[in-house]
């Protein structure tokens, strides 16, 4: 017998229509939400930043594709890994079905990570994946975006991470088991791991000039990651006791 409270359906149509009137709100709250991101202050990029791709040496604009938008994933995978962090994996699994249908909107997403193009071929190969993934290795774009921190800035602490210095717990001098677990998954230690984070950084065009519009971290990727919107209507919702997700090809048969 389940534990989980039950009740006939009129208990459960009076429950379903205030949890409606709750999920309107919060639908309304995130359209304002999207009008104040449309919202910020523009910020001319001028420094030069070089890239590897599929299609050779690019720059921030030529990632554009043509198009005046631009979504950056910027993807988990430092030089060191020798495969893409699986919370980003998981989160890119979905990329693919929706790229296309941006790139129609005069939108265009790519990953952009600091590892090797070589790579980061040989993961999008082993993930069975198409969408746009450049490599900014020895560059300072992912520096710059907050995404990733040096060895030095690492012992000195007090690096800033999601608007904020110090405060995350990837900041912490013992990192916990589970990052050490992940990073295991990445063939490197946990200290190597954790200098390169997760976020994502749109941009526009006009005229030619390149504008960093948005940057979001941490929990502002909730939304982006297609499977937690599912779980959040599954039945008993994350149900999580750790990290229990994988690359799509480590689970058992």
């Amino acid at each position: 017998m389940t534990t989980h409270k039950t009740g006939s359906r009129t208990d459960w149509l009076a429950a379903r229509l205030q949890l409606l009137a709750l999920e309107k709100e919060h639908t309304r709250r995130s359209d304002e939400l999207a009008l104040r991101r449309q919202g910020l202050p523009w910020v001319r990029v001028d420094k030069t930043y070089r890239f590897e791709t599929d299609a050779g040496t690019a720059t921030l604009p030529d990632l554009f594709q043509g198009r005046s938008q631009l979504l950056v994933y910027h993807f988990m995978f430092g030089p060191d890994y020798t495969a893409g962090c699986p919370s980003c994996s998981s989160i890119a699994d979905g990329f693919d079905g929706f790229a296309v249908h941006l790139a129609h909107h005069d939108v265009t997403l790519s990953a952009v990570s600091r590892a090797p193009l070589a790579k980061l071929r040989a993961f999008k190969a082993r993930m069975g994946w198409s969408f746009p993934w450049a490599s900014s290795f020895g560059g300072e774009f992912n520096f710059d975006f907050n995404v990733s921190i040096t060895e030095e800035q690492q012992r000195a602490g007090g690096v800033e991470y999601n608007y904020a210095r110090g405060t995350h717990a990837i900041d912490q001098k013992e990192p916990p088991p589970i990052v050490k677990e992940i990073a295991r998954g990445c063939g490197v230690d946990a200290s190597t791991y954790v200098r390169d984070r997760p976020g994502m950084s749109t941009f526009a065009m006009e005229d030619g000039v390149v504008y960093h519009s948005y940057s979001t971290y941490a929990r502002g990727l909730d939304g982006l990651w297609g499977m937690y919107q599912w779980l959040d209507r599954a039945p008993l919702g994350r149900n999580e006791k750790g990290v229990w997700w994988r690359r799509h090809d480590e689970y058992a048969a």
